[in-house]
C-alpha cells in the first residue's frame, strides 16, 4: 500500500515559476519591442545617402565648364582651401594657448559680465568649493532696484565650469539684468574642499539665499535658476529650505534619469553598461580620492560623434574668416575641467545615474530625513526641449508623473507646475543659445511675475506669435491645463523592471570593488600620479598639443597674419566648394550611421542582460513613488476638509477668487494679458492689496481646493459670499473686466460666465435660523452629498 503525500512548498515553487515565466515572455516583448524600435529608427540610415550616380557630386556645377574654367576654379580653390586651413589651425592654436592660460588660472568662470563676491564657501563652517557672487550691470544697462524680486542662477558641475548661464550678453544674466532685477550666480572653484560632500554644497546654498534675504529685505523671495545637473541642485534647496525660495526654474534638468523612449535616449543605458557606479569610484581612487570632469565631458561628446569629431571643426574651417570668435568663446567653457571628490560622484552616480533615487524620496537628507519634493512650496516652471539627447523631455518631466498621482493631487496640494517643451534645441542651445535666451528665458522671467498668481496645477506653456510682427508684435504666451496622463505620454516609458536590476547588480558589484579593489589602488595612488593622470587624459592632451606648448604650432601666428592681409575667398558657385561640402556631409553622416549601429547595440546588450536578470528576479520589487503622507482619498486630508468645512464662509474676496479659478478651469487655461489683469487686480486693489504674499497664495490655494473637490457646491454657496447685492454686482464687474472680451473667452467660459450671473442674479437669502437645517449644511464632495 502506497502513500502519496504533496511536498511542502509545492505551491509556492509553482507561484513562482509561474511568476518567472511570466517575467520571461514580458522581457521577450520588451527585446521585441526594442528590435522594432530600433528598427525604425534605422531605417531611414540604412538607406544609401545618395539615390544615384548623378547625385554623388555636383555635376550641375561642373556642366558646362570648359577645361581652362575648371583649372581656374581649381587653382582658385586651391588657394582658398590653403588659406583657410591655415586660419584653422591658427584658431586652433589659440584654442589651445586659451586652454592652458585657463587651467593656469585655475578655471576662473567664464562670466562676460563683472561680479562681487558676496559668500565664499570655503570659509563656512561646512567648507566647500562653491561661492555666491553678485553680477555688476554693465554700461549700458539700467541700474538694479534692490526691492525687485532676485535671480539666482545655479550651473551645472558635471565636468565643467561656471558661467554658461552668463557667457554671453544675451543670457539668462541678461535677461534678468535688463528687466532690473538683482542676479545673483553661484560659481564654484576648480578644485573641491577635501571632504566635501553633496549635503555640505546643498548646505552652502541654503546659506547663499538667507544672505539675499538679508540683503534684500523688502523683495520677493528669489527666483532659483537650475541649470542642467544644477536642477536636481535647486530641488534638493526647495525640497530642504522651502521658506527660503520663490519660483524654481528647471532647464534641461535630469530628474527621472530612467525615463526615455525605446529606440532613442542611450545615455540611460551607460550607467548599466558599465556595471554600475564602480567605474566612476575606481577613477577617483586613481585620482588619490579625486575625480576628474573631463571624463564625464567625454561622455557627452560620444553622444554625438558626428558633431564632436568632425562637423563642428569643419564649421569652423569652412567659415574660417567668421567663426574663430564664436569657436573660441565656446571652447573657453567647453575645454575647462573641474574636479570632484570621491563622496560626490559616488553621491550622484548611486543616487541619480544608477539609482533614479530622487523622485522616489530615497535620498538621504541627513539625521534621517529624506529629499521630498512634496516638501517644495514654490511654482516651479520646467524648461526641456525634444531635441536634447542629454537631458531628453522623459528625464525632465516624468520627475511629475512619479510624485503626484494625478493633475488633481497636484492642485490639492497648492502646488503650481508650468513645463515647455521646445521642438528642437540641443541641449547646450537651452543654456547658450543667444535666440533661445531672447524668447524663452524672456518669456519665462515675464512669467514668473504673475505665477504666484496662478491658481495651482499642471500647466503647459505655449508661446505664439513673432517679434515685429505688425500689430500683433512680440510673442503670446498661454498657460494651457494638462494632466499626469499627458506627462506620461511626452515622457515615454519609464516602467522598466531592467534598470532596478542596474541598481541591485550596481549595489553588488561596488560593494565587491569597495572590499577587494578599492584599498589596493589607495595604497599606491598619489598626488603626484594622479596630476599625471590628469594631464595625459585625450581630453586635456589634444588641447595641449595644439598650443604654443608645441614648437610646431608656434610659425602659424605669423601665417595666418600674412593669409589675413592677402585674403582670396573663392567663389561662393565654385565647383570644388560644393564638392567639398558633399564630402563634408558625407563624412558626418558616416560617422552618425556608426553612432546609430553603436546605440542600438548597446541597448539590445541592456535589455537582454539586465531584462533577463530582472527575469530571474534579481530586481527588487517595483518601489511605490507615491510618497508618504497620502494614504486614501485626497478629499479626506486635513487641508481638504478644512477648505470644504470652511466652502460657505468669507466674503468678497473669497468670492472673487473662486469666480477666476472656475471661469480658468472652464477654459482651460489662462493668456498672459488675463494673468496682468488677475495680478493687478491681486496686488493693486483692496481688499487684496493688503493681504501679504502669503495670504494671497493661501487664499488662491485653498479656493482651488474647494473647486476642485466641490464644483457645484462652490458655484451654489457664492451667495453666502456676497450676501449684498452691492458686492454681487461690483465682484461680477471685476471678474468680467479681468477675464477681457467675452468674444475671446470661448463657449465654455461664456457659458460659466452666465452661470455665475445667473447664480448671484437671485436675492440676498435672509440668514438662517440656528436651529433651521439649512444653518449647517452637509460638506458636499464632488458635487455629491458627503454621507
Amino acid at each position: 500500500m502506497s502513500t502519496s503525500t504533496t511536498r511542502p512548498g509545492s505551491p509556492d515553487l509553482m507561484a513562482r515559476g509561474v511568476e518567472t515565466m511570466a517575467r520571461f515572455l514580458d522581457q521577450a516583448r520588451q527585446m521585441g519591442d526594442v528590435a522594432a524600435r530600433q528598427m525604425a529608427a534605422l531605417a531611414p540610415v540604412m538607406r544609401p545617402t545618395f539615390s544615384a550616380p548623378s547625385e554623388r557630386l555636383p555635376t550641375a556645377a561642373l556642366a558646362g565648364k570648359s577645361p581652362v574654367a575648371l583649372a581656374q576654379d581649381a587653382m582658385a580653390y586651391a588657394v582658398d582651401a590653403t588659406q583657410r586651413s591655415i586660419l584653422f589651425w591658427d584658431t586652433m592654436r589659440q584654442a589651445g594657448n586659451a586652454f592652458v592660460a585657463h587651467e593656469k588660472a585655475g578655471c576662473p568662470p567664464v562670466l562676460v559680465f563683472d561680479w562681487d563676491m558676496v559668500v565664499d564657501g570655503r570659509e563656512l563652517p561646512r567648507r566647500c568649493n562653491y561661492a555666491l557672487v553678485r553680477i555688476k550691470p554693465p554700461e549700458g544697462f539700467k541700474p538694479t532696484d534692490p526691492t525687485m524680486r532676485p535671480f539666482v542662477i545655479i550651473d551645472p558641475r558635471a565636468g565643467h565650469g561656471a558661467g554658461i548661464g552668463g557667457f554671453k550678453s544675451d543670457s539668462q544674466v541678461g535677461v534678468a539684468l535688463r528687466r532690473g532685477h538683482p542676479v545673483y550666480f553661484v560659481i564654484f572653484f576648480r578644485d573641491p574642499e577635501p571632504g566635501q560632500t553633496i549635503l555640505d554644497i546643498t548646505s552652502a546654498e541654503a546659506t547663499f539665499l538667507r544672505t539675499i534675504h538679508e540683503r534684500h529685505p523688502q523683495a520677493q523671495k528669489p527666483v532659483v535658476i537650475g541649470n542642467c545637473q544644477g536642477g536636481w541642485a535647486v530641488m534638493m534647496l526647495g525640497a530642504s529650505e522651502p521658506d527660503l525660495t520663490g519660483p524654481l526654474v528647471l532647464n534641461g534638468a535630469p530628474l527621472s534619469y530612467w525615463a526615455g523612449e525605446k529606440g532613442r535616449n542611450p545615455m540611460r543605458y551607460t550607467g548599466g553598461l558599465a556595471g554600475g557606479s564602480w567605474p566612476a569610484a575606481m577613477l577617483a581612487d586613481l585620482g588619490n580620492g579625486t575625480f576628474d570632469g573631463a571624463n564625464l565631458v567625454a561622455n557627452f561628446e560620444s553622444l554625438s560623434p558626428g558633431n564632436t569629431w568632425f562637423r563642428k571643426y569643419y564649421n569652423l574651417y569652412e567659415k574660417a574668416d567668421t567663426e574663430a570668435e564664436r569657436f573660441l568663446e565656446f571652447e573657453r567653457w567647453w575645454g575647462g575641467y573641474f574636479l570632484m571628490t570621491r563622496d560626490e560622484i559616488r553621491w550622484i552616480v548611486e543616487n541619480l545615474f544608477i539609482g533614479d533615487r530622487f523622485a522616489r524620496g530615497e535620498i538621504s537628507a541627513g539625521k534621517g530625513a529624506s529629499f521630498n519634493m512634496r516638501s517644495v512650496k514654490s511654482p516651479i516652471v520646467v524648461f526641456a526641449s525634444a531635441g536634447d539627447n542629454i537631458t531628453p523631455p522623459g528625464q525632465a518631466l516624468r520627475w511629475i508623473a512619479d510624485v503626484y498621482r494625478d493633475e488633481q493631487e497636484i492642485k490639492t496640494l497648492g502646488q503650481t507646475i508650468v513645463y515647455l517643451v521646445h521642438d528642437d534645441i540641443g541641449h547646450l542651445g537651452i543654456f547658450v543659445s543667444g535666440k533661445i535666451a531672447n524668447k524663452e528665458h524672456t518669456e519665462i522671467a515675464n512669467t514668473l511675475d504673475l505665477i504666484e498668481s496662478v491658481a495651482p496645477g499642471l500647466y503647459e506653456m505655449r508661446i505664439t506669435g513673432a517679434e515685429g510682427s505688425g500689430l500683433n508684435a512680440g510673442y503670446q504666451v498661454e498657460l494651457v491645463e494638462r494632466s499626469v496622463a499627458d506627462i506620461r505620454a511626452v515622457s515615454g516609458e519609464a516602467a522598466n523592471e531592467a534598470f532596478p536590476a542596474v541598481a541591485r547588480i550596481s549595489a553588488m558589484n561596488q560593494m565587491a570593488y569597495d572590499t577587494f579593489a578599492s584599498p589596493v589602488i589607495r595604497q599606491f595612488a598619489t598626488e603626484k600620479t594622479a596630476e599625471a593622470r590628469r594631464q595625459m587624459n585625450p581630453m586635456r592632451a589634444r588641447r595641449y598639443l595644439v598650443s604654443d606648448q608645441n614648437p610646431a604650432m608656434k610659425p602659424l601666428a605669423g601665417l595666418a597674419a600674412t593669409v589675413k592681409q592677402n585674403r582670396a575667398p573663392v567663389a561662393p558657385d565654385n565647383p570644388f566648394v560644393a564638392m567639398e561640402r558633399a564630402w563634408a556631409d558625407a563624412v558626418e553622416q558616416s560617422i552618425d550611421r556608426w553612432r546609430d549601429m553603436r546605440d542600438a547595440w548597446q541597448e539590445s546588450a541592456f535589455h537582454a542582460v539586465y531584462g533577463s536578470l530582472a527575469a530571474f528576479g534579481v530586481a527588487s520589487a517595483p518601489v511605490d513613488v507615491v510618497q508618504d503622507g497620502v494614504v486614501g482619498m485626497l478629499d479626506d486630508t486635513p487641508d481638504v476638509r478644512a477648505a470644504l468645512s470652511r466652502i460657505a464662509e468669507g466674503g468678497y474676496a473669497e468670492a472673487v477668487v473662486r469666480m477666476m479659478i472656475l471661469l480658468a478651469k472652464a477654459r482651460g487655461g489662462v493668456r498672459r494679458n488675463r494673468l496682468a489683469r488677475s495680478n493687478a487686480l491681486l496686488t493693486g486693489e483692496e481688499p487684496f492689496a493688503s493681504l501679504s504674499a502669503a495670504a494671497r497664495q493661501a487664499l488662491i490655494r485653498e479656493q482651488t481646493v474647494v473647486v476642485e473637490m466641490a464644483p457645484e457646491e462652490a458655484l451654489a454657496t457664492l451667495p453666502d459670499l456676497l450676501p449684498e447685492a452691492a458686492d454681487r454686482s461690483r465682484a461680477l464687474a471685476t471678474v468680467a473686466d479681468v477675464a477681457g472680451p467675452e468674444e475671446e473667452l470661448g463657449d465654455r467660459a461664456l457659458a460659466m460666465m452666465a452661470r455665475l450671473r445667473q447664480v448671484l442674479a437671485a436675492p440676498p437669502a435672509l440668514p438662517a435660523q440656528p436651529d433651521s437645517p439649512e444653518a449647517a449644511p452637509a460638506p458636499r464632495r464632488n458635487g455629491r452629498a458627503k454621507r
